[in-house]
């Protein structure tokens, strides 16, 4: 992890994964499932978050925007890509709304939390995979 990578993890208001990110837990996760059952349980496990609720869903562009309705102010867009047959990758994007211009890491640990929980949930392939999945297409 750069010095750069390492002030922006501490002065930040928002976390976003992606695939070479240079904390490991911060990569893309994949899974072992399609993108309609991915989507179907991030659905779920959000309904069973307290103050989060899902704003809207757009199956065809796989992707779920969610707020906060109590607490710190979060607007998080959770976009699912199916890779191949039965690898679909997870991405996370959380911005909190806050006065100060860091949320202390409140972002970074939502998205930990989420992706752990989707781990329970759903069968974990592994993380940063994109480059071995898409070779020879």
């Amino acid at each position: 992890m750069g010095f750069r990578d390492t002030v922006r993890k501490y002065i930040s208001s928002s976390t976003e994964t992606r695939e070479d990110h240079s904390d490991e837990n911060l990569q893309t996760h994949y899974y072992k499932s399609s993108k309609d059952k991915v989507l179907k349980e991030v659905e779920a496990m959000i309904g069973q978050r307290q103050g989060l609720t899902v704003q809207s869903v757009s199956t065809e562009r796989g992707e779920i925007i969610i707020r906060s309705d109590s607490g710190k102010s979060v607007f998080m867009v959770v976009t699912v890509i199916m890779v191949r047959p039965y690898r679909t990758a997870v991405d996370f994007s959380v911005t909190t709304d806050t006065v100060m211009p860091t949320d202390f890491g409140y972002s970074r640990k939502l998205v930990y939390e989420m992706y752990k929980s989707l781990n329970g949930r759903l069968t974990f392939v592994g993380t940063g995979l994109g480059e071995d999945l898409t070779k020879g297409l």
